[in-house]
């Protein structure tokens, strides 16, 4: 059934830029509960040239704050939220293939999201970056306990840790996450870098979790992690 199509693409053409008609035929094309159609597209276009980091930077992200926007105005429902991230997060797992470049840099990243955070594909999009720069990763997502996240941390020798939050009132969850990891000795060295939502709304914030630094997308999260590295290695 033919239903009318909300208002689109408020400032996400803007966003995309080159790729904005790629990012408005993948939004519209969830919007129409056609996954395959939209999954197509994306795998199409990498084949055709366009980088997996364009793709998530310039269609995935723009399109999944457009979803969230649409939401948030009540033009959307929650399953059709819902829908559009989950449609995302099987378009990045068939994109996979494409990520893993055969260099390796000897650098390890592991990444996670506070408490019961359940919008955790921008942690994941982070994590996939890392990959794509040749960084060993160890992406945990959602509702992993702060014992297991510094255990894992501890295991995988991380370098540095990348913990993500969405909404305000879970910060203090990301201060305590923090606080646990600092406490244990072997993680002296460990770089904990934060990003979200409430790190964009107010760019400082990162000082009062207790972390080392803070990137507002992937593309900053790879320049700032590798910049936290050097600085370790040179007090």
């Amino acid at each position: 059934m033919n239903q009318e199509q909300p208002p689109l693409f408020v400032g996400l053409s803007e966003m995309a830029g080159e790729h904005a008609e790629l990012a408005r035929n993948y939004l519209r094309l969830l919007l129409e509960a056609k996954r395959k159609e939209a999954t197509e597209a994306v795998v199409k276009a990498v084949e055709s040239g366009v980088s997996v980091k364009d793709v998530y930077l310039r269609v995935f992200q723009p399109v999944l704050y457009e979803v969230g926007d649409l939401w948030q105005r009540n033009l959307v429902s929650v399953a059709q939220e819902h829908y559009c991230t989950a449609a995302t997060q099987f378009a990045m797992s068939l994109l996979y293939p494409y990520i893993f470049s055969g260099k390796q840099t000897g650098h390890r990243f592991v990444g996670c999201c506070v408490g019961g955070e359940l919008h955790e594909i921008g942690m994941r999009m982070v994590t996939d970056f890392f990959e794509m720069e040749g960084w060993d990763t160890y992406y945990m997502g959602a509702n992993t306990p702060d014992e297991d996240v510094v255990r894992t941390i501890v295991e995988q020798k991380a370098g540095v840790v990348g913990i993500s939050v969405t909404m305000t009132f879970h910060l203090h969850l990301v201060g305590r996450l923090i606080l646990r990891i600092r406490s244990r000795p072997e993680c002296r060295d460990v770089k904990i870098l934060v990003g979200g939502y409430p790190f964009l709304a107010n760019q400082q914030l990162w000082r009062g979790v207790g972390a080392h630094a803070f990137a507002a997308d992937a593309d900053q999260a790879i320049e700032v992690a590798g910049r936290l590295l050097d600085d370790g290695r040179n007090p």
